[in-house]
């Protein structure tokens, strides 16, 4: 009879919260349970009941700070991994505009321009060639 009376105490916030409730119903079952545990190993000794009920609370928020750092570190891996394929499909962008740049249209020619060794103001050019670009 006792023990139908503790599983209902139980139950009853569970059946009556939310999801965004989870962590306080949590904490106080692992407490509840925590209590229960230490009750029936000291025969009822009130301080180890305590003692064994915030033991279950903080081994309830231990999980909740695990979960939460993974997900912490799930979440920051996610980015970066995002952020470097970000990067390569610019690149990879990138390589393919500069090929799609080497052929000319039809009715585009480029004009060679040689350009001979010049000296200005006592700066030396080397020499070029430099492209005109005609339109047909």
């Amino acid at each position: 009879m006792k023990s139908n009376y503790l599983i209902s105490i139980l139950l009853v916030p569970l059946l009556v919260t939310g999801c965004a409730a989870v962590r306080p119903v949590t904490d106080m079952a692992a407490g509840a349970g925590g209590g229960v545990i230490a009750n029936q190993l000291s025969h009822g000794d009130p301080g180890i009941t305590a003692a064994g009920a915030a033991g279950g609370v903080l081994l309830s928020e231990g999980g909740f700070y695990l979960a939460g750092k993974a997900s912490d570190n799930a979440y920051t891996t996610g980015y970066e991994k995002g952020r470097s394929d970000a990067v390569r499909q610019q690149y990879w962008i990138q390589v393919h505009q500069q090929q799609q740049q080497k052929t000319l249209p039809e009715n585009i020619s480029l004009y060679a321009i040689p350009i001979p060794e010049q000296n200005i103001d006592g700066t030396i050019l080397n020499p070029t060639t430099k492209y005109l670009r005609i339109e047909n």
